[in-house]
């Protein structure tokens, strides 16, 4: 149960420090777990969707007041109610592909050779777009237009290839659409919200009949974890990257899709 709980620990800091930084979480986990011997014979790849919802729930108690403010002014406010309306027209694609997808996803495109792939292929498009001229037309994420919202939701779900990042590929998608870095990135945690939240609801559903009361202790840690890193990342992540871009988080990617592929050839 220790060396359960240490893995859940370290697996729960890994999840809280890249779920809204364009990593990819979850390309992350399965590494973590390929190289590190982490995987859980009870859980397998499910765990590491289960511990999102640590991350999930940083995610909204820092939004709280704003997302009771959109509530409340969804039925006297318009420009609420329209950015209500905005969020699900981009959630909508991933909601679709998704649930079509979702076992063909986990079966097929789990896998540690894709997933290097793609994190070098998101770091060269991370670097081009802090290279690119671009004239961002919008400096507001409640401010888009909505078919920018939906035309964001269909980017996002290339996302569902392990490796490209969800918030990678909303944020490109924002910026090459007129979004500033910041509102990009911004749009991105306000997508998490209900994208996250589904496919955390919808895999509690596939693998409810996995959950034991061990099993249960272990997602409780790494939920612990996750919930304070990921509160860290989201206080810091929309200041950083309006004042450095997306350079770091580029580079981290080409360096660890690099080492995964040695790692990998090497019979690792």
């Amino acid at each position: 149960m220790i060396v359960d709980i240490i893995k859940a620990i370290v697996l729960g800091i890994v999840e809280g420090l890249t779920e809204f930084v364009p990593v990819s979480s979850t390309g992350h986990l399965l590494l973590v777990e390929h190289f590190f011997g982490f995987a859980d014979e009870d859980f397998g790849k499910t765990f590491a969707i289960l511990i999102q919802f640590g991350a999930i729930l940083a995610l909204l108690s820092i939004y709280f007041v704003r997302l009771w403010r959109l509530l409340v002014g969804f039925f006297s406010d318009p420009a609420a109610r329209r950015f209500v309306y905005g969020v699900l027209l981009a959630f909508l694609p991933a909601a679709v592909v998704g649930a079509l997808a979702h076992d063909f996803i986990k079966r097929v495109l789990f896998n540690e050779w894709l997933i290097c792939f793609t994190f070098i292929a998101g770091g060269a498009v991370l670097l081009l777009i802090d290279m690119l001229d671009l004239k961002p037309r919008y400096h507001d994420a409640q401010r888009f237009t909505l078919p920018m919202y939906f035309m964001i939701g269909v980017v996002q779900c290339i996302a569902m290839v392990p490796g490209v990042s969800r918030s990678g590929a909303t944020i490109v998608g924002a910026m090459l659409l007129g979004a500033d870095r910041r509102a990009a990135a911004e749009f991105s945690f306000w997508l998490a919200m209900p994208t996250m939240a589904g496919a955390f609801a919808y895999d509690l559903y596939k693998s409810h009949g996995q959950m034991t009361s061990g099993n249960i202790l272990i997602v409780a840690v790494g939920f612990a974890v996750s919930f304070v890193c990921a509160w860290i990342v989201v206080k810091t992540f929309l200041g950083y990257v309006q004042r450095h871009g997306f350079a770091l988080f580029a580079w981290w990617r080409v360096i660890i899709g690099s080492l995964g592929l040695i790692g990998l050839g090497l019979g690792k």
